[in-house]
């Protein structure tokens, strides 16, 4: 089992930068893909960034080139780092863990609510 936990939510304005926080226990991060999704009102939960065991990172088009994904090992923690944010980039963020057994994304956060003001 993992248990992850979201924390670095807030208001910021357009422009401004802002850093997501996913602490994990029962499991090592580094043996698992990890990703951070989001869920904007009347939408549908996208898959934003994800870094594999090799680490090798993945961004949804929309945030390529502002959005960052890494991951401390010792701290077993995964970040999202968040520059130039945009009105649109308004929603819950979700960390998530892959399941070794599934291979799909099976373990998740309470989620963090990211607002951008313009």
């Amino acid at each position: 089992q993992v248990q992850l936990v979201e924390s670095g939510g807030g208001l910021v304005q357009a422009g401004g930068s802002l850093r997501l926080s996913c602490a994990a226990s029962g499991s090592a991060i580094s043996t698992r893909t990890m990703g951070w999704y989001r869920q904007a009102p009347g939408k549908q939960r996208e898959l934003v960034a994800s870094i594999s065991k090799s680490d090798t990172t993945n961004y949804a088009d929309s945030v390529k080139g502002r959005f960052t994904i890494s991951r401390d090992y010792i701290k077993n923690t995964v970040y999202l780092q968040m520059n130039t944010v945009k009105p649109e980039d308004t929603a819950i963020y979700y960390c998530a863990a892959v399941s070794r057994v599934t291979g799909q994304y099976a373990y998740w956060g309470q989620g963090t609510q990211v607002t951008v003001s313009s």
